[in-house]
């Protein structure tokens, strides 16, 4: 069954009711210490779907991953919404280095997402900062309970993100490990 924040109703419900937020929401974006999180703009969509370059991209922008995730945006509606797929942003440089996002919408309470880091900002914990600013907006997101991610058995380094950013291994079949982590219940008085 779905969970809401109107079936939970001490859950928090927007990020300025957690207390140790791991991001601040300004306009679109999702910023934390080091990276913005914001969402793809259709242009740069288009760009990375056509082969062409961006001054503000890292070197290594797009990786292959990047290419799928503006596949699939450049298919889906819901990809672009407040609860969709965003560019990592490095503050320092102002380079898009990666992207992460979720795959909405919720299917009985539970939200799956994703991300990629390019090779040249990886070992930075860039993907773990963005996955804990990610799994954090999407848990008071409506309807959403529980977030999770399947990481492939040969990429430890991808497990490891998921597990610093508070995901729990929850099982594996013979290619994938599957992380999740749950919003707690409210307490009963």
């Amino acid at each position: 069954m779905s969970s809401s924040s109107s079936s939970h109703p001490s859950r928090p419900t927007s990020p300025s009711q957690l207390s140790a937020s791991s991001f601040r929401l300004t306009g679109a974006d999702l910023a934390t210490d080091r990276l913005v999180l914001r969402p793809w703009p259709a242009d740069e969509v288009t760009a990375v779907l056509g082969d062409e370059r961006r001054a503000h991209w890292a070197a290594d922008f797009p990786a292959e991953g990047d290419r799928v995730i503006a596949g699939y945006i450049a298919e889906r509606p819901d990809a672009h919404g407040t609860y969709g797929q965003r560019q990592i942003i490095e503050r320092d440089s102002a380079l898009v280095v990666g992207a992460i996002g979720l795959f909405w919408p919720p299917v009985d309470g539970y939200l799956e997402f994703g991300y990629g880091i390019v090779p040249s900002r990886q070992s930075r914990g860039f993907a773990t900062e963005a996955a804990r600013a990610v799994v954090e907006f999407a848990l008071i997101a409506p309807g959403v309970h529980t977030v999770g991610a399947d990481v492939e058995l040969p990429n430890p380094a991808s497990a490891r993100v998921l597990e610093k950013a508070g995901l729990e291994h929850w099982s594996s079949d013979g290619a994938l490990a599957r992380f999740r982590i749950t919003a707690p219940e409210p307490t009963r008085r």
